[in-house]
């Protein structure tokens, strides 16, 4: 099936009314469906084949345990990507690594990197340990991806290419906290890629949403209180990607989203949750997507986008950063 990039028309008049339609269609899915899982998706095979310039390593915590990474490496490559999962990572391997195949963009001159760990962290600095499931430490994921990962790689010799600079690519809670981490590190960061993310945080009950799908992340519940405070502190907006718009002139965007419709990667035995949770939650995405990129056009910043049937899953989420790579996103 050939894969469908829609490009909406810039908006040219009734901003203000554009965006307030907008936050009601955010507002509106939100409160309908937000209360499952948040960058879950369909399972699959780890990859086969020869794996190009393996390395694994492990970067300082931040305060937190060392941090494990994967990353693929092949002289001559012209980018490197650090690709942030979803909600429900895990310890062992990176989703990314799990369910997909983007690993083999090193073969075609794209370094991959990849942090393992962080559910339900959003790749951000929290506040305090989450109290409501007894974490330990806390997270300082943003500290990390920013700091000790990228001196790591620079160690190693992962800063290629004519900028010098490194991407960051990310799906669902991963993809907000790419376009933030992009956005708010200029000297590291050129180019950020957000794939079903949630890319407006403010939007009307989105903190409420976010609250309520926390609850069931394992090791659950996780206290949404404890990652950027209460709901009028000031650190909900600085991590929002809406409101750092304006921090990214001169860098590469690509957006991304299903239209919450089955395509070629639903099928049984995942119709279930591919109807009640992954629809729900990339029509949600979708909304956030496309509220992001109206608000881009209103502020001149123009950004790559992908728009194709699709739920809130693996495959998709392959097939928008080959497609990003296809189209020169790392060039």
């Amino acid at each position: 099936m050939r894969e469908a990039v829609a490009r909406p028309p810039r908006p040219r008049g009734g901003g203000r009314a554009r965006t307030r339609i907008i936050a009601a269609a955010v507002s509106l899915f939100t409160v309908v469906g937000l209360v499952g899982v948040v960058g879950g998706g369909q399972a699959g095979a780890r990859i086969g084949g020869t794996q190009v310039g393996l390395q694994q390593f492990y970067v300082n915590g931040c305060g937190m345990p060392n941090v494990k990474v994967r990353a693929w490496k092949r002289p001559g490559n012209y980018k490197t990507v650090i690709l942030l999962d979803g909600m429900r990572a895990q310890y062992d391997y990176s989703g990314w690594e799990i369910n997909s195949n983007v690993q083999e963009m090193v073969r075609s001159g794209v370094n991959v990197v990849e942090p393992i760990g962080g559910p339900a962290s959003f790749y951000s600095d929290w506040d305090a340990p989450s109290n409501f499931n007894g974490q330990k430490y806390t997270y300082k994921w943003n500290c990390v991806i920013t700091n000790t990962l990228v001196r790591a790689l620079d160690a190693r010799g992962f800063r290629v290419g004519a900028s010098r600079k490194y991407a960051v690519a990310g799906l669902s809670m991963g993809g907000n906290a790419a376009l933030v981490i992009g956005a708010q590190n200029r000297r590291n960061f050129d180019r950020a890629a957000s794939l079903s993310g949630y890319n407006f945080l403010n939007a009307p009950g989105m903190r409420t949403a976010l609250r309520l799908a926390m609850f069931d992340v394992d090791p659950k519940p996780w206290n949404i209180d404890s990652m950027w405070g209460p709901p009028w502190s000031v650190r909900w907006f600085q991590n929002d990607p809406l409101l750092n718009i304006n921090r990214m002139q001169g860098m590469k965007v690509f957006i991304g989203s299903g239209n919450g419709l089955f395509g070629r990667y639903n099928a049984l035995p995942n119709v279930f949750d591919d109807l009640f949770k992954g629809s729900t939650l990339e029509i949600l995405a979708f909304t956030q997507t496309k509220a992001f990129e109206a608000a881009a056009a209103l502020q001149g910043l123009p950004v790559m986008t992908y728009y194709a049937n699709g739920t809130h899953a693996w495959g998709y989420w392959q097939d928008m950063l080959w497609n990003a790579k296809n189209r020169g996103f790392f060039r």
